[in-house]
């Protein structure tokens, strides 16, 4: 195949090279009919199939082919389950090749940053490690089933507000620590076929033409070798891009950015050497694609549902369980109460949003099981305002039932693509009722729908609360096999619930804007802080309670002293001691107690989910390289291993160690120059519990450099790179912006989603100029958005000469 795709390239032209490195739409490549070179289609996921079904909604966000809506990675990520990730993925491979899609746009795999980002949802993990493993499960079960993936979004990309001109100041080390590992994982052992790099800027320069990223760390340092790929709009410098290692720039740009190339390979600015290159892995993936397309391929919807109810219910969290009040007795008077028992926040908003061909209610699967059930509204999902009438029709019901059940959490609107929250709060009505029914009935069961953490002022006043996170279609009847003991809560919290959004240490910091967001917390995400300080939390990371008890005995190490050349085995025997079969995440954490350097108190470095029967003991062994006790040393610019000793720490949650031993790590370079802060960023080798504040001293030596801009700078020009929102300031800009708004709805189609409704306007809002020629499906020219900018810098006269030669070409 390689001798044909050199010969393929031979043949083709410059316009046709040109053309094959951009869209031909929204969702396809192009096809070069005279050599034989087919479209293929890419098109959303990442947790089931989101394929645009025609209609004037291009994009696709209400008018999608029905497919299987799994659990999102917010919930899958709970299940610490590779095996079932991989089986996710096949399923999901299976739909899109009977939907003749050749590459699914996922997994997500940015840190949870701060428990805010409107799209956490979609992502896996606070953990680099956990996110990276999980990540690379789904993507070798798709691929092993001839459907490519996509890994986004590459990189630093942890926050919505102005995601597409953001700034992401980000120190070396904690890139390389915190916000890239989970991509190398998933690249070195997923092997996806493709890698979309972020919308965003990074330290200076879009990620889409960051030759540092694309080529140096990507390509050379971990062997991708494939095709990547913008995500939709981010192209600023086409050019550049190419040249940087971008091979695919999403969706068409209508022959705009293919004349650049063009023009740049006869100019001499750009060596033809490069775009034969992209071509060539553009080749590679297309043809890859088509020899794995199966004609009339059908998939079985009924076995995707089961395997969606299965991963909904092994990735439910039991957080509390107080008397063992779960799982409930059938024969018991149940009072269901909460609008979302009948109508399920099962999904995120945006562009993951699937459109299920069946969708399962918790309310539904308990009538089928539960004899004596009676059924409450409790709250209104169009307002957040407390209905006084609902609420003592609840409690008027909780009071009669033997178990008061709470279905409550997030609607759409609180979180999506697009926009981040602003707080951690359930909405008013959803809280006061809980209080209420609490006080009504001392058996509540509270049972929460949401796709990243919230605040629980009521926690102490219920028996039991089951975190079912956004759980898909089959959902609702996922959480009743679990209430009713079907299945024994296995999940565990791959993020950390904190009390409040004030003890995050990125609190200061997130969302940041309008130019610039500063990672001032450095490497202390999630656990890595809370640990560090000793900070209690709501819940702390890896957490999850089951019906049933494990012991964990005879842990073994393989040696007490390697080298960092050398691998350490570690054993530990688990049993089930209780009398119902049920599953035990293990959790493997390395503590370096001899560094010289700041770093986190522990970090989690190996995990496995064993399944044991009542009495049943297993061995659980791990493998730890020198990965595993490294730190990335920005001197030698490579990862490095302190020599000393660092504990092994065994656990069922970060906090809760079972098990503990150590070894001394004999460095392969004892001569290395650790670099030492102290005297200038302090603070981060003893960070405070409370109000954990970084200067910008400090963090400027943490960064090595001095820091960007924030702020619009008085007199400064609008560029191509201007948010449509920065131009409402004069009469042209708020012209211009209502003008566009009409056009993006041609596109978007108008949306009946609150959630969605919102996401158009936020990416109304946060869109750059450039992307007027992409989002108005080619209506505004170059020229016509280089005349308007000359408008809105205020030289009137030639951008109006140029505004009326640019419509009338165009026209």
């Amino acid at each position: 195949m390689t001798a044909d795709i050199h010969t393929i390239v031979s043949q083709m032209t410059l316009e046709e090279k040109a053309g094959l490195c951009s869209g031909a739409d929204f969702w396809h490549t192009k096809a070069v009919e005279r050599l034989g070179i087919p479209s293929i289609m890419m098109t959303d996921g990442p947790h089931g199939l989101r394929k645009a079904s025609g209609g004037t909604d291009a994009v696709g966000l209400s008018n999608s082919v029905p497919s299987t809506c799994f659990p999102t990675a917010s919930a899958t990520a709970s299940s610490w389950d590779r095996n079932l990730l991989q089986e996710i993925g096949g399923a999901m491979a299976e739909e899109c090749l009977q939907e003749d899609v050749s590459v699914i746009l996922g997994p997500g795999v940015n840190i949870k940053r701060s428990p805010l980002c409107g799209r956490n949802f979609e992502y896996f993990s606070e953990d680099p490690f956990l996110a990276g493993e999980m990540s690379a499960s789904l993507i070798e079960g798709l691929q092993a089933n001839g459907v490519g993936t996509s890994l986004k979004h590459y990189a630093a990309n942890n926050q919505e507000f102005r995601r597409m001109t953001i700034e992401s100041v980000v120190d070396e080390r904690t890139l390389r620590e915190i916000y890239l590992p989970a991509f190398e994982k998933a690249v070195k052992k997923g092997r996806p076929w493709t890698v979309m790099c972020s919308y965003n800027r990074l330290n200076g320069e879009y990620t889409c033409e960051s030759y540092r990223l694309l080529t140096a760390i990507l390509r050379e340092e971990w062997g991708f070798d494939s095709v990547v790929v913008t995500d939709w709009g981010a192209c600023n410098d086409r050019v550049k891009g190419l040249a940087a290692g971008q091979d695919l720039e999403m969706p068409s740009s209508y022959g705009m950015n293919d004349a650049k190339i063009i023009q740049a390979v006869k100019s001499g600015a750009l060596d033809e050497a490069v775009l034969d290159q992209a071509v060539e892995r553009m080749l590679r993936l297309i043809f890859k694609a088509v020899e794995n397309r199966k004609a009339g391929f059908h998939y079985h919807p009924e076995a995707h549902h089961a395997l969606a109810r299965r991963a909904a219910a092994e990735s439910a969290v039991l957080l509390k369980n107080d008397g063992a009040i779960l799982p409930l007795k059938k024969e018991l008077k149940i009072a269901v109460i909460g609008t979302f028992a009948k109508t399920p926040r099962y999904q995120g908003a945006g562009s993951s949003q699937i459109n299920p061909f069946r969708l399962d209610t918790a309310w539904d699967e308990l009538s089928r099981q539960v004899p004596a059930l009676t059924y409450s509204a409790g709250y209104d999902l169009a307002s957040d305002n407390v209905d006084e009438v609902l609420v003592q029709e609840a409690c008027a019901a909780a009071k009669k039932a033997d178990i008061a059940l709470v279905f409550a959490g997030l609607p759409a609107g609180y979180e999506s693509e697009g926009f981040d929250r602003t707080h951690l709060s359930m909405p008013e009505n959803h809280i006061v009722l809980i209080d209420r029914i609490a006080k009504s009935n001392p058996n509540t069961v509270v049972v929460l729908s949401n796709g990243s953490p919230v605040e629980m002022p009521w926690l102490g006043q219920v028996k039991a609360v089951l975190e079912s996170y956004l759980g898909g279609q089959a959902g609702g009847s996922a959480v009743v096999d679990v209430l009713l003991g079907k299945v024994n809560p296995s999940g565990k919290l791959a993020e950390t619930f904190a009390h409040k959004l004030e003890d995050h240490p990125s609190t200061h910091y997130f969302p940041s804007g309008p130019k610039t967001v500063e990672y001032r917390e450095g490497l202390y995400v999630g656990y890595r802080y809370f640990d560090k300080v000793k900070k209690t939390v709501l819940f702390p990371f890896g957490y999850g309670l089951s019906y049933t008890s494990f012991v964990y005995s005879g842990m073994n190490l393989s040696s007490q002293r390697i080298s960092d050349q050398e691998e350490l085995n570690v054993s530990i025997r688990v049993r089930n001691t209780g009398k119902v079969a049920g599953a035990e995440i293990v959790q493997l954490y390395v503590r370096d107690t001899s560094t010289t350097i700041f770093r986190p108190e522990k970090e989690l470095k190996g995990f496995q989910k064993v399944a044991l029967q009542p009495g049943e003991e297993k061995q659980v062994e791990f493998t730890l390289d020198k990965r595993a006790f490294a730190y990335y040393n920005i001197g030698i610019t490579d990862w490095h291993v302190e020599s000393g000793t660092f504990d092994i720490l065994i656990g069922a949650s970060s906090v809760d160690i079972r098990a503990a031993g150590n070894v001394w790590v004999e460095s392969s370079q004892p001569e290395v120059v650790v670099p030492d802060l102290r005297a200038s960023a302090g603070i981060y080798y003893n960070p405070p519990a409370e109000n954990f504040v970084v200067d910008t001293a400090t963090f400027q030596a943490l960064y090595g450099k001095a820091l960007p801009t924030n702020q619009r700078q008085p007199g400064e020009k609008h560029t191509i790179n201007t948010p449509l929102s920065d131009l409402k300031d004069n009469f042209i800009g708020r012209k211009l912006y209502d003008t566009f708004a009409k056009s993006m709805g041609e596109v978007f189609g108008t949306q009946d989603n609150e959630a969605n409704k919102l996401l158009v306007t936020k990416m109304l809002d946060d869109l750059p100029l450039r992307n007027l020629m992409i989002f108005s499906g080619g209506k505004f020219s170059e020229k016509m958005v280089n005349a308007l900018l000359l408008l809105m810098n205020g030289k009137v006269i030639p951008g109006v000469i140029k505004l009326v030669g640019a419509m009338a070409k165009k026209g």
